[in-house]
């Protein structure tokens, strides 16, 4: 299962954090609230985020994706795959995604984040790097 490219994208999103959670799910914030969770295991789904009550509708008629166990009611889907959408579109409902949990933030969170500089990332290396010597 590819999330490199997942955890990418949300974590470029304004203020997006990333933690994990229930032992195995990589959960996505903004301002402490979720938008994003993805399965580090197979499982259930690939990934869960959550969408406009319109777009819900939409989505759960298509093949691969289904409400999202106990999120389903606030408007989460799950993708049973990371084939389920084409990825550009995955890209647009994550933006979505933020978006609708950011405008449901209290004013005064939202005017905070808007004011932090953003948080820059730490990069995670694959290839462990050798340290020059001086001698």
């Amino acid at each position: 299962m590819e999330i490199d490219w997942l955890r990418q994208f949300c974590l470029s999103l304004p203020n997006a954090t990333e933690q994990i959670q229930w032992e195995d799910d990589l959960v996505f914030k903004v301002g402490g609230k979720m938008f994003a969770v993805a399965a580090l295991e197979p499982g259930f789904a690939w990934m869960s985020f959550k969408c406009s009550p319109e777009d819900f509708a939409e989505l759960i008629e298509r093949p691969g994706i289904v409400p999202a166990k106990y999120l389903a009611r606030a408007h989460w889907v799950s993708l049973e795959s990371e084939d389920a959408l084409p990825r550009d579109e995955i890209c647009r409902l994550l933006r979505q995604a933020h978006s609708i949990v950011f405008a449901k933030l209290p004013k005064r969170t939202q005017q905070q984040l808007h004011q932090a500089k953003p948080q820059r990332q730490p990069r995670r290396s694959r290839i462990p790097r050798k340290r020059k010597s001086h001698g």
